[in-house]
């Protein structure tokens, strides 16, 4: 199914640079507790994971490495995205090759991820954010997939041919229980039926 996103404009709150030092001033003295993202020109509040979000990034994890050990899954990575890199996201997960992002500061640039990961939280800010802000963000950085595992619709929705404009111009969304297959450079299938087990 082709679908395209809008974009809506608004005015930025802030400079990138002040959002940076907020940010990395907030890390620190929350003890990474509290985590800012800028995306459409405005700060968005992450909110802390909970046990079930959490073990769905490390089954996806574990998937990873059995089937490309020669592929790193980061989480919470920091990405420079949208337009001229005047965004900062959080993803929970990022794919990349083996050793993608040594030497790469706190907001790394996404030229060579793979793969970004959003498991949905139970906030009234995840429609927005990770259904509709982050795939265009993701998908006007360049980054091939975006893959969205949605708690609140019991779906896995793999976002694919990014558009600057648009985000991504192809969504496959499969219910938790089917096959969702991860096409080239990726080249893996995941079997979802275990993510019936980690939602409230």
């Amino acid at each position: 199914m082709a679908v395209m996103a809008e974009r809506t404009s608004q005015t930025s709150q802030m400079s990138v640079e002040d959002f940076e030092r907020i940010a990395e001033f907030a890390a620190k003295e929350t003890d990474d507790a509290v985590r800012f993202e800028f995306i459409n020109g405005r700060i968005g509040v992450r909110k802390v994971a909970d046990g079930d979000h959490n073990t769905i990034v490390m089954w996806l994890a574990r998937r990873c490495m059995q089937t490309r050990p020669d592929l790193d899954l980061y989480q919470n990575q920091g990405l420079e995205v949208e337009r001229y890199r005047e965004g900062r996201a959080r993803p929970d997960a990022v794919l990349v090759p083996e050793g993608h992002f040594a030497g790469h500061g706190g907001w790394a640039d996404p030229s060579g991820v793979l793969l970004v990961v959003e498991v949905t939280s139970y906030d009234s800010d995840t429609g927005r954010r990770d259904r509709q802000e982050k795939p265009v963000a993701y998908g006007a950085a360049g980054i091939p997939f975006y893959l969205l595992v949605d708690r609140d619709t019991y779906t896995v929705a793999l976002h694919s041919d990014p558009e600057p404009d648009v985000g991504y111009r192809t969504i496959r969304r499969v219910p938790f229980g089917d096959r969702l297959e991860l096409p080239q450079p990726l080249g893996f299938e995941l079997d979802t039926e275990k993510l019936k087990e980690y939602v409230d």
